[in-house]
């Protein structure tokens, strides 16, 4: 079984490669390109984007070794009836979920804003899970497709830092998995909440998991044994 020992922060962690899923969250184009629903709402879409380069990095590594890869997509059915009233009413208007926005109707699976970003596409065969909410496991077959892989570890990337990343961290860490999050593979509209989501997963002897960047992993990967 080939190992990689990746130097990360509280430590260094040790795991097995093909026991190991690079997740990728809600990299979609109506978050991070320039006229989608992100920027719409005031948001500078670049801050994300600064995390697109570091990810396909890390996905190109990945596909080489063969290791489990999953992409998820926050989003609802197109008649709402999975998306919680609370959540709907909240924002203006014009721009809640369902509303016409600048990629088709916002937050809604099928629409040309809900979809992956061309950088990060999925290949034929890599799983994307399509999730109502913020976290990956909520009302989605993650966990199964995990179990079924043998997978132990998830190097979690993605968007934004401290809301759809952090509660796919915490509840990844509830079901027994290791989560490594590469800090530079991850992004908020806020610096500010990036930096304090990033401390709080590697706080108190790694309560949620390890933070590292995406240069420790592939090094790591480059000298599994």
């Amino acid at each position: 079984m080939s190992r990689a020992t990746i130097n990360a922060e509280p430590e260094p962690i040790t795991i097995a490669v093909d026991r190991t899923a690079l997740v990728i969250i809600d990299m979609q184009r109506d978050f991070l390109l320039p006229g989608g629903f992100g920027e719409a709402l005031g948001n500078d879409v670049s801050r994300l984007n600064a995390a697109v380069r570091p990810c396909a990095w890390l996905l190109e590594v990945a596909r080489a070794r063969k290791m489990l890869v999953i992409h998820t997509r926050e989003g609802h059915r197109p008649d709402l009836t999975d998306a919680p009233k609370a959540k709907v009413e909240r924002g203006s208007p014009t721009m809640r979920i369902g509303a016409k926005g600048p990629m088709g109707r916002i937050l809604v699976r099928g629409e040309p804003g809900h979809d992956i970003i061309a950088e990060l596409y999925p290949r034929e065969g890599e799983p994307i899970i399509d999730k109502p909410g913020k976290g990956s496991f909520f009302a989605t077959d993650l966990h199964l497709i995990l179990q079924n892989g043998g997978i132990e570890n998830l190097i979690v990337c993605g968007v934004t830092t401290e809301v759809c990343v952090h509660t796919t961290v915490r509840e990844a860490n509830d079901r027994g998995y290791r989560c490594i999050v590469p800090g530079d593979c991850c992004a908020s509209y806020f610096q500010e909440f990036h930096d304090v989501a990033l401390k709080m997963i590697k706080a108190q002897g790694g309560i949620f998991g390890w933070v590292t960047d995406s240069a420790q992993v592939l090094q790591a990967l480059a000298h599994e044994k």
